[in-house]
């Protein structure tokens, strides 16, 4: 287990604190990481501010400005983005990691799962007209009416933010892009690959090291190294742990008007993220891929507790991103392990950062909120479309306020998606089963299928030029360079990893701070993100949307 986005902060501090002499026509670490850095910096002006086009090239779109399917096709933020490319690192980076840090191996499963469900079942279920497709956009995260417009949330909702039912009857069930409603599929599936998984291939491991948990155990060199240091105190995390589950129940006890959740499902969140903990910790040590818990704790409340939006998130963020800390907290552990950094260091570091990054997240988020108009509003031309919070609030519209019993239960649509649950129980058996008869084929024990199926897990938001770059990068680096020039990859890959998200950091927080706190902005073709307007449109005869051509 070694952590590969470690690597790249290793890398990193490496070549800021080391000396190294420079080789005859080379340059040292710390060089190429200042010349990386300053091109980042200054590149990113263009695609930041000068030429946002350069987001997302989706050419083909150029070429058929009146066709709705080539404009489905090609585009790369509301499409398929065949052809689609970004020339801009936070395009690359900013919704699957560096692809720097990617093992090939993982780089080459993401891009065969994206290959799978973007350009195979998608395309077969959009012109099928499976679940209505062609009444909605190809590509979407928007809910629906019957009719193709978006669906009035607000009309179905109490003034408690309670479901009103006999107002849904009368609205209508709520209709998903084919896309959105496979995506969630796919996350059943990669739920149960994940668990099969790595019962299949880490299952013998697990139980070995539990055993030698008990016994006195031959360590490594970087264990024999960190024994000289104090480790920390076992009641120290159960100090933190009981403090914020305690916080937790009396804030949703005493304000469960607002939050509506219930004590129980605190704990039952609790529950959930300590089981999943293990095993999607093990896919993010091995891939620097993990798979997404958030929808079956989703599922798991929605079920329980149906009509209830406010505790869908609550339990999602209790047992979701609780599970993410962990294994983030579990990442940093494992760079101090690296750097020799004493534990108990690190553990203050840890939680006087956490702290400390409570403060200044709160404090931001209200401030931009309080300073920016019609924020997270994707009608304006504004860049602040928020498309994360987009996404999780329409899960609490799906999950929460309608639950799933009426989208994926008995009561809903989209109930054969249910089904893929058997599908991601299934791969991992067949691939096992290869390693097994065919054991000299060392290619197949690469192929993961929780990251595999999971692939895709990031859209939306994420959309298709976020995955068609990041695999190219992936791709350049993981295999063209570390393939024909491993020294080079060696010494500067990770550096530069760095060095790109350092620059592109500076300067985006440049030019908001001179140019976007003023609304300074250009208003040219350069900076038409994507330039496929009648990607969203829909297909379906009589449907109207405004902007979009009508099809009889």
């Amino acid at each position: 287990m070694w952590w590969p986005a470690n690597l790249v902060q290793v890398s990193l501090f490496r070549a800021l604190h080391e000396k190294e002499e420079r080789t005859k026509g080379g340059l040292t670490r710390t060089q190429f990481f200042v010349i990386a850095f300053v091109c980042s910096f200054a590149y990113y002006v263009f695609p930041g501010y000068l030429f946002q086009i350069m987001t997302s090239l989706s050419w083909v779109c150029w070429f058929f400005p009146s066709s709705v399917m080539a404009q489905q096709i090609g585009s790369g933020l509301h499409g398929l983005g065949v052809g689609a490319i970004g020339l801009d690192w936070s395009t690359i980076s900013s919704y699957l990691g560096s692809p720097l840090a990617s093992p090939w191996f993982a780089t080459a499963n993401v891009g065969v799962g994206f290959v799978l469900v973007i350009y195979v079942l998608v395309p077969i279920c959009y012109w099928l007209d499976v679940y209505k497709a062609k009444t909605f956009p190809i590509f979407s995260s928007s809910l629906f009416s019957s009719q193709g417009s978006k669906y009035n949330i607000t009309s179905i909702i109490d003034s408690n933010f309670h479901l009103d039912l006999p107002a849904y009857e009368r609205q209508g069930p709520l209709y998903l892009c084919t896309f959105f409603a496979i995506s969630y599929g796919v996350g059943f599936a990669a739920l149960s690959a994940t668990i099969m998984h790595v019962a299949l291939f880490h299952g013998r491991e697990i139980w070995e090291q539990s055993k030698e948990s008990f016994k006195e155990k031959k360590l490594d060199v970087h264990a024999r190294l960190m024994q000289r240091y104090k480790q920390v105190p076992e009641w120290w995390f159960w100090c933190i742990l009981v403090t914020n589950v305690g916080a937790t129940i009396f804030a949703c006890e005493y304000y469960n008007d607002q939050l509506q959740l219930p004590w129980w499902g605190v704990l039952l969140a609790c529950t959930v993220a300590i089981i999943f903990t293990l095993p999607i910790g093990i896919i993010t040590a091995i891939t620097n891929q993990a798979p997404g818990l958030n929808i079956i704790t989703e599922y798991i409340i929605g079920y329980i507790y149906p009509g209830y939006p406010v505790a869908n998130m609550c339990f999602k963020v209790y047992g979701y991103i609780s599970m993410q800390q962990a294994i983030t907290f579990l990442q940093d552990f494992k760079l101090g392990h690296y750097m020799k950094i004493p534990p108990r260091t690190m553990f203050m570091a840890q939680i006087v950062g956490t702290l400390i990054s409570c403060f200044v997240y709160l404090t931001t988020a209200w401030w931009l909120m309080e300073t920016i108009p019609n924020i997270c509003d994707s009608v304006t031309n504004s860049v602040w479309t928020c498309p994360s919070d987009k996404v999780f609030y329409d899960a609490s519209v799906i999950w929460g306020l309608i639950g799933p019993r009426r989208i994926f239960g008995d009561l809903g649509l989209y109930k054969s998606v249910n089904w893929f649950f058997l599908v991601g129980a299934i791969a991992p058996i067949l691939v096992w089963i290869a390693s097994r008869m065919f054991p000299r084929q060392e290619w197949i024990k690469l192929i993961n299928m929780p990251v595999l199926i999971s692939a895709t897990s990031s859209m939306p938001p994420a959309t298709a030029v976020n995955y068609t770059t990041w695999v190219l990068a992936g791709f350049l680096s993981g295999f063209v360079v570390f393939r024909y020039r491993p020294n080079l990859w060696q010494r500067y890959n990770y550096v530069l990893s760095g060095a790109l998200d350092a620059g592109l950091a500076f300067m985006g927080v440049l030019l908001y701070m001179c140019l976007g706190l003023e609304n300074v902005s250009l208003d040219w073709w350069g900076n038409e993100l994507d330039g496929c307007p009648l990607a969203s449109c829909p297909t379906a005869p009589g449907i109207i949307v405004e902007g979009c051509p009508l099809y009889t």
